[in-house]
């Protein structure tokens, strides 16, 4: 399982948002995004930029990058 993804997801379960919100925000359908999240589709550079703009995040929180 891809990081980025378990990050995302884990970032949307604790802020309570709604995948279909975060998806719609960062300019996805639910079926891309959720393609996204299980690893169907691999999550490029871009992908992560979108991401990282819809839940108001830096890379390195998707990464699991922490300073330390």
């Amino acid at each position: 399982m891809c990081i980025v993804a378990e990050n995302t997801r884990r970032i949307i379960e604790e802020r309570g948002l709604k995948q279909k919100a975060v998806a719609e925000k960062a300019g996805y359908t639910e079926t891309q995004f959720s393609n996204l999240l299980c690893g169907r589709k691999v999550i490029s550079t871009e992908d992560v930029i979108k991401i990282t703009k819809a839940l108001g995040v830096l890379p390195n929180e998707l990464y699991g990058i922490t300073s330390s």
